[in-house]
Protein backbone atom coordinates (compact mmCIF):
# COMPACT_ATOMS: atom_id res chain seq x y z
CA UNK A 1 0.00 0.00 0.00
CA UNK A 2 1.27 3.05 -0.91
CA UNK A 3 0.80 6.47 1.70
CA UNK A 4 -0.17 9.51 -0.15
CA UNK A 5 2.25 11.57 2.15
CA UNK A 6 4.95 10.54 4.68
CA UNK A 7 7.32 12.95 6.25
CA UNK A 8 9.45 13.57 8.84
CA UNK A 9 10.86 16.86 10.28
CA UNK A 10 14.39 17.50 12.65
CA UNK A 11 15.57 20.57 14.54
CA UNK A 12 19.39 21.82 13.19
CA UNK A 13 21.09 23.07 16.24
CA UNK A 14 22.88 26.89 16.66
CA UNK A 15 25.48 27.21 14.97
CA UNK A 16 25.46 24.54 12.29
CA UNK A 17 24.47 25.58 8.69
CA UNK A 18 23.19 23.27 6.67
CA UNK A 19 22.91 23.43 2.68
CA UNK A 20 20.43 21.28 0.68
CA UNK A 21 20.80 20.88 -3.24
CA UNK A 22 19.52 18.31 -5.56
CA UNK A 23 19.72 15.81 -2.98
CA UNK A 24 23.30 16.87 -1.56
CA UNK A 25 22.84 17.71 1.82
CA UNK A 26 26.02 20.22 3.06
CA UNK A 27 26.69 20.52 6.43
CA UNK A 28 29.02 23.07 8.54
CA UNK A 29 29.92 23.28 11.74
CA UNK A 30 32.57 24.74 14.37
CA UNK A 31 35.14 21.36 13.67
CA UNK A 32 34.74 22.00 10.03
CA UNK A 33 32.19 20.87 6.80
CA UNK A 34 30.49 17.56 5.41
CA UNK A 35 29.15 16.54 2.45
CA UNK A 36 26.44 13.53 1.46
CA UNK A 37 24.84 12.37 -1.34
CA UNK A 38 21.21 11.21 -0.76
CA UNK A 39 20.72 11.24 -4.50
CA UNK A 40 20.08 7.67 -4.77
CA UNK A 41 16.68 7.73 -2.27
CA UNK A 42 13.37 8.79 -4.16
CA UNK A 43 13.00 11.53 -1.21
CA UNK A 44 12.31 15.18 -0.75
CA UNK A 45 14.64 17.34 1.11
CA UNK A 46 13.54 20.84 2.13
CA UNK A 47 14.83 23.68 4.71
CA UNK A 48 12.00 25.33 6.39
CA UNK A 49 11.48 27.62 9.30
CA UNK A 50 9.07 26.86 12.28
CA UNK A 51 6.26 29.87 12.75
CA UNK A 52 5.88 29.89 15.97
CA UNK A 53 10.01 29.76 17.46
CA UNK A 54 11.48 30.88 14.19
CA UNK A 55 14.12 27.66 14.12
CA UNK A 56 15.35 26.58 11.45
CA UNK A 57 14.08 22.51 10.45
CA UNK A 58 15.09 20.21 7.99
CA UNK A 59 12.08 18.28 6.44
CA UNK A 60 12.73 15.15 4.38
CA UNK A 61 9.02 14.08 2.61
CA UNK A 62 7.99 11.01 0.12
CA UNK A 63 4.72 11.32 -2.02
CA UNK A 64 3.26 7.76 -2.72
CA UNK A 65 6.10 5.98 -1.37
CA UNK A 66 5.90 2.51 -0.33
CA UNK A 67 6.78 0.69 3.13
CA UNK A 68 10.32 0.57 2.11
CA UNK A 69 10.74 4.76 1.01
CA UNK A 70 8.64 5.94 3.90
CA UNK A 71 11.39 3.36 6.09
CA UNK A 72 14.60 5.37 3.96
CA UNK A 73 12.96 8.47 5.74
CA UNK A 74 14.30 7.94 9.04
CA UNK A 75 17.51 6.39 8.04
CA UNK A 76 18.01 9.79 6.02
CA UNK A 77 17.07 11.73 8.79
CA UNK A 78 19.65 9.50 11.07
CA UNK A 79 22.23 9.95 8.64
CA UNK A 80 21.90 13.81 8.95
CA UNK A 81 22.25 13.56 12.43
CA UNK A 82 25.39 12.28 12.19
CA UNK A 83 26.73 14.43 9.95
CA UNK A 84 25.51 16.97 12.50
CA UNK A 85 27.06 14.89 15.69
CA UNK A 86 30.41 15.17 13.42
CA UNK A 87 30.65 19.10 12.71
CA UNK A 88 29.76 19.81 16.31
CA UNK A 89 31.30 17.06 18.39
CA UNK A 90 33.57 14.83 16.31
CA UNK A 91 34.06 10.97 16.57
CA UNK A 92 35.97 8.80 18.87
CA UNK A 93 36.99 5.05 18.68
CA UNK A 94 39.50 3.51 21.17
CA UNK A 95 41.11 0.24 19.80
CA UNK A 96 43.11 -2.30 22.06
CA UNK A 97 45.63 -4.43 21.06
CA UNK A 98 44.93 -8.08 22.37
CA UNK A 99 47.28 -10.71 22.73
CA UNK A 100 48.48 -14.12 24.45
CA UNK A 101 51.93 -14.01 24.03
CA UNK A 102 53.45 -12.02 21.24
CA UNK A 103 53.09 -8.28 22.15
CA UNK A 104 51.44 -6.59 19.01
CA UNK A 105 54.08 -3.70 18.13
CA UNK A 106 52.35 -0.96 16.21
CA UNK A 107 54.20 2.02 15.35
CA UNK A 108 52.46 5.40 14.00
CA UNK A 109 53.44 6.56 10.58
CA UNK A 110 52.95 9.22 8.01
CA UNK A 111 51.94 12.19 10.36
CA UNK A 112 49.31 9.92 12.22
CA UNK A 113 47.64 8.71 9.05
CA UNK A 114 48.62 5.12 9.04
CA UNK A 115 49.39 2.22 11.17
CA UNK A 116 52.41 -0.29 11.00
CA UNK A 117 51.56 -3.62 13.12
CA UNK A 118 54.37 -5.98 13.44
CA UNK A 119 54.94 -9.07 15.47
CA UNK A 120 51.15 -10.26 15.15
CA UNK A 121 51.49 -13.45 16.78
CA UNK A 122 55.15 -13.49 16.05
CA UNK A 123 55.27 -13.35 12.56
CA UNK A 124 57.34 -11.27 10.41
CA UNK A 125 54.96 -9.65 8.52
CA UNK A 126 54.71 -5.57 8.63
CA UNK A 127 50.68 -5.22 8.18
CA UNK A 128 50.33 -1.23 6.88
CA UNK A 129 46.76 0.23 7.65
CA UNK A 130 46.25 3.48 5.63
CA UNK A 131 43.51 5.79 7.44
CA UNK A 132 40.51 7.06 5.82
CA UNK A 133 40.52 10.70 4.30
CA UNK A 134 40.06 13.01 7.58
CA UNK A 135 40.90 9.89 10.63
CA UNK A 136 43.90 10.82 12.39
CA UNK A 137 45.05 8.29 14.93
CA UNK A 138 47.69 8.13 18.41
CA UNK A 139 48.61 5.94 20.78
CA UNK A 140 47.12 6.72 23.96
CA UNK A 141 49.41 8.18 26.51
CA UNK A 142 47.12 7.20 29.60
CA UNK A 143 46.23 3.64 28.68
CA UNK A 144 49.09 0.53 27.44
CA UNK A 145 48.25 -0.91 24.33
CA UNK A 146 45.56 1.70 23.19
CA UNK A 147 45.24 3.40 19.90
CA UNK A 148 42.55 6.32 19.37
CA UNK A 149 41.07 7.15 15.98
CA UNK A 150 39.10 10.88 15.49
CA UNK A 151 37.53 12.43 13.09
CA UNK A 152 34.11 13.85 11.78
CA UNK A 153 32.47 11.36 9.60
CA UNK A 154 31.69 8.63 11.19
CA UNK A 155 31.60 6.42 8.52
CA UNK A 156 35.05 7.21 7.78
CA UNK A 157 36.08 6.70 11.06
CA UNK A 158 34.23 3.96 11.76
CA UNK A 159 35.51 2.51 8.65
CA UNK A 160 39.29 2.96 9.71
CA UNK A 161 39.19 0.94 12.70
CA UNK A 162 37.59 -1.87 10.65
CA UNK A 163 40.13 -2.24 8.04
CA UNK A 164 42.79 -2.29 11.31
CA UNK A 165 40.84 -4.99 12.98
CA UNK A 166 40.80 -7.03 9.80
CA UNK A 167 43.99 -6.72 9.08
CA UNK A 168 44.59 -9.07 12.22
CA UNK A 169 42.58 -12.17 11.80
CA UNK A 170 44.22 -15.01 12.89
CA UNK A 171 44.23 -17.76 9.80
CA UNK A 172 44.53 -21.88 10.26
CA UNK A 173 43.91 -21.78 14.06
CA UNK A 174 40.48 -22.30 16.54
CA UNK A 175 39.60 -18.98 16.63
CA UNK A 176 38.00 -19.47 19.95
CA UNK A 177 41.49 -20.29 21.91
CA UNK A 178 43.63 -17.56 19.31
CA UNK A 179 41.62 -14.05 20.09
CA UNK A 180 44.64 -12.27 19.35
CA UNK A 181 44.11 -8.99 17.49
CA UNK A 182 42.74 -5.35 17.77
CA UNK A 183 39.35 -4.67 18.65
CA UNK A 184 37.58 -1.49 19.22
CA UNK A 185 37.14 -1.32 22.93
CA UNK A 186 34.76 2.64 22.98
CA UNK A 187 32.99 4.83 21.19
CA UNK A 188 32.69 8.34 22.05
CA UNK A 189 32.34 11.50 21.32
CA UNK A 190 35.92 13.90 20.82
CA UNK A 191 34.19 16.93 22.68
CA UNK A 192 32.32 15.70 25.49
CA UNK A 193 35.86 14.15 26.67
CA UNK A 194 38.05 17.33 26.35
Amino acid sequence: MKTILSSETMDIPDGVDIKVKAKMIEVEGPRGKLIRNFKHLNLDFHLIKDEETGKRKLRIEAWFGSRKTSAAIRTALSHVENLITGVTKGYRYKMRFVYAHFPINASITNGSKSIEIRNFLGEKKVRKVDMLDGVSIVRSEKVKDEIVLDGNDIELVSRSAALINQKCHVKNKDIRKFLDGIYVSEKSRIVEEE
